[in-house]
């Protein structure tokens, strides 16, 4: 755990490859996992290969009806219960509902929100800090002892590479006297979503918990729902007609290809002896040096275990006092 813990291991997949290619003949008969926003984008496809493999997969989701119809799609044992990352008593609800039937095997927090308009959520909380970490910190919390019961279990983060925009605001995560940029929000909450996979592994220990962040790749899915088509244009990431430059189609994935590091991170035998480590396609992130790209590898700040412990306690705060 942590930079020096940043090393590809090696483990024979590519970016190319699918979820269903990755979890193979792994057996989850008797397991059950959570995965919110197991309904859309690479979500559904995360939840399409845990059932497959026969694990019990429960979505909460916050439109409980549309998840179901989307869900009709996926075969195997999988059900929906509502859910709000945005209202604390809502995710503390369903928490303790879940909570009260056993043990939980695998946690996948894939749910999440990017680059949307200046908001503010709970008891004033900045929309996406709120939504894509705070939300899902208590969440865990709230689950804590039902993940322990698994005695092995996996939690999986979603982070992205949008984490090198930046580290944790630290005296003004809320943006509440900084100038709101919505891309700089996005890239403190997905630090946040890796820096909390390093919490949780190093408090996990005893119990057999293994945590991770996973960065799942480029790919078109509803998160883009806040960003028009000419900001998607000014980014490069479309051309004005619409299409795809070949540039973005060769380094983007498909949702099945998106999903396969998360389902990697929450099954793989080949992390049992590795954990709070950021992962990229199919494989343990290298530490970002002076040759990486914008779009590859994990920085420092994301991986760094005195960071995590500073949010960890500022988050239990933060929570708290909701």
């Amino acid at each position: 755990m942590g930079p020096a813990s940043q090393k590809p291991i090696g483990s024979g997949f590519t970016r190319s490859s699918t979820a269903m290619e990755v979890i193979g003949r792994t057996e989850l008969s008797g397991k059950t996992a959570i995965v919110t926003g197991g309904y859309s984008g690479i979500g559904i496809e995360t939840t399409r290969a845990l059932c497959n493999a026969g694990a019990t997969v429960i979505v909460p989701a916050r439109r409980p009806d549309i998840a179901k119809d989307v869900l009709k799609t996926v075969a195997g044992n999988h059900e929906v219960h509502q859910m709000d990352l945005a209202d604390l008593k809502s995710v503390k609800a369903f928490a303790e509902e879940i909570s009260s039937r056993g043990a939980i095997h695998i946690l996948i927090n894939n749910a999440g929100i990017m680059a949307c308009p200046e908001g503010r959520v709970g008891p004033g909380w900045e929309t996406q800090f709120g939504v894509n970490h705070l939300g899902h910190f208590a969440l865990y919390l709230g689950l804590r002892d039902a993940v322990a019961k698994a005695g092995g279990a996996r939690v999986v983060a979603l982070s992205s590479t949008a984490h090198i925009r930046s580290d944790i605001n630290w005296k003004d995560p809320h943006f509440n006297d900084t100038p709101y940029d919505k891309w700089e929000a996005y890239g403190q909450a997905k630090t946040a979503n890796a820096l909390f996979a390093v919490g949780v592994e190093s408090r996990g220990t005893d119990d057999g918990i293994k945590a991770f962040s996973v960065h799942p790749g480029g790919i078109f899915t509803p998160l883009q729902r806040h960003l028009p088509d000419e900001e998607m244009v000014a980014l490069g990431w479309k051309n004005a007609d619409g299409s795809i430059p070949p540039m973005i189609e060769a380094l983007f994935k498909t949702p099945e290809q998106g999903a396969a590091t998360t389902v990697w991170a929450a099954t793989s035998s080949q992390l049992n002896n590795v954990g709070g480590v950021y992962c990229e396609d199919v494989d343990v992130a290298q530490l970002a040096n002076e040759d990486s790209k914008r779009w590859e590898h994990v920085r420092a700040w994301a991986c760094d275990p005195d960071k995590a412990d500073i949010l960890w306690d500022m988050s239990v705060r933060m929570v708290n006092e909701a």
